[in-house]
């Protein structure tokens, strides 16, 4: 089967490879329809291996290892069931949600599955890729979609699920005013949340003027250039003091300040992103302010791999999600390095979310 293989940075092969063996008892085998490409994904071409484990390093949950296969924003239709999978038929559409763990850390016995000490992804850290043919996952990562979403709709899960954990895991509460520092993908899906749970005003910080034009139609009340304009101080002046949270989701060290600065005492910082380098923070604006400063990374995973995921695809049936919104190109398997991961790396850039069709 053809599939997009990581060997090395800025070198992704699409080629074919062999089939994935099963399903085993509890697994699925999915056709996939559709994977998106994350900025994750651009961050392993550009900066990797990342999560991507290396030669010589294999992962200690799937045991592999450069080369990997790629793509974990996906969805498809199930084509065939292992023994003892009940709630999953052939023909059903899923989003998978990739969360991989290995179940025996501290973490994954809090129940935290997406912390996990050894865990990774589907598609980073092996266990077969989105931008592929075909995959076999275990039946718990499989989310039905209803018929009334288009099945491409579900390789938005993902992102979205990322934003809608980064909600959940803040301090913020409706009416609350915030600040969202990038606006690419992640930054948007955080938008749509924050506006679909009873935001006050959000401010959308971008450079880039057809993402800050996309994040005033999804859900942002005001835009900033901020090369034009001094973000931080612009959103002080306006909230009289800063807003309640703000979210970095751009990852670099300007953002990151600016968002301190322009978060009111006692506010809150989430960092979404991930930085390809270290960043320098003065803590006497945590401290003199009493702001806090949290990550949050990706959504939960195992068990509860249909929480964060049902609740998305539920805000998608409700439309108080709008995945259409971020769509910017459909593009075919075999132009994934030209045609996605180059295009979503110019400078002159305005693609937001690239869908690969397979």
């Amino acid at each position: 089967m053809r599939a997009a293989v990581y060997y090395e940075q800025e070198d992704v092969r699409v080629e074919d490879i062999e089939e994935p063996e099963g399903p085993a008892a509890n697994e699925v085998r999915v056709a996939v329809e559709a994977c998106g490409i994350c900025g994750s994904d651009l961050h392993e071409y550009t900066a990797g291996p990342i999560f991507i484990p290396d030669e010589g390093e294999p992962n200690p949950v799937t045991g592999e290892e450069l080369p990997i296969p790629m793509g974990h924003e996906f969805a498809g239709e199930v084509t065939e069931v292992g023994e003892g999978v009940s709630n999953i038929s052939v023909g059903d559409h899923v989003a998978v949600n990739p969360i991989i763990y290995c179940d025996e850390c501290q973490h994954c016995e809090a129940g935290n599955y997406h912390l996990c000490e050894s865990g990774g992804f589907i598609g980073l850290s092996g266990g077969g890729g989105g931008l592929s043919e075909e995959v076999v996952v275990p039946e718990e990562k499989a989310i039905t979609l209803p018929d009334s979403i288009p099945t491409e709709y579900g390789a938005l899960v993902e992102p979205f699920s990322v934003g809608f954990h980064a909600v959940q895991t803040s301090d913020f509460s409706a009416g609350d005013s915030v600040a969202v520092y990038g606006t690419g993908p992640i930054g948007l899906t955080v938008i749509q949340v924050l506006q679909a749970a009873g935001a006050g005003t959000i401010y959308g910080v971008e450079p880039q003027d057809s993402r800050r034009h996309l994040a005033s139609e999804v859900g942002a009340d005001k835009t900033i250039n901020p090369i034009e304009t001094d973000a931080a101080e612009y959103i002080t002046e306006q909230t009289d003091g800063g807003v309640d949270v703000a979210f970095e989701a751009a990852g670099i060290e300007q953002t990151v300040q600016d968002a301190i600065a322009s978060t009111a005492p006692s506010g809150n910082i989430t960092i979404v992103s991930i930085f390809e380098e270290t960043v320098e923070l003065n803590p006497n604006e945590f401290v003199m302010g009493e702001r806090t400063l949290s990550g949050t990374l990706a959504y939960e995973g195992g068990p509860q791999s249909d929480e964060e995921f049902g609740a998305v695809i539920g805000m998608f049936e409700s439309e108080d999600l709008d995945p259409e919104a971020l769509i910017s190109s459909r593009i075919k398997l075999e132009n994934v390095v030209e045609d996605g991961f180059e295009a979503l790396l110019s400078p002159e850039r305005e693609a937001v979310k690239i869908l690969v069709e397979l």
